[in-house]
């Protein structure tokens, strides 16, 4: 990607950042109910947590090998 490119995308992602955060401001206070910590997500007693770092962890084969330079020599006389 080229370097204007990344310049571009920085920028226009450093003027909407604020609006997003704009959007996630909550002030509402009128329900105050006290709830109880509940594990409802059902998982089986399974830590998904585990699975998901194993494919990360499997990801990191497949980056960007440096170039390496083939040097090719011959053994025939000239």
């Amino acid at each position: 990607m080229k370097s204007e490119t990344k310049t571009v995308l920085l920028a226009l992602s450093l003027l909407l950042a604020p609006g997003v955060a704009q959007a996630q401001d909550t002030t509402d206070t009128t329900n105050t109910t006290a709830t109880a910590n509940q594990n409802d997500d059902n998982n089986d007693g399974f830590d998904w947590g585990w699975l998901g770092l194993l494919g990360l962890a499997g990801l990191a084969g497949l980056r960007r090998q440096p170039e390496q330079e083939r040097v090719v020599t011959s053994t025939t006389p000239r």
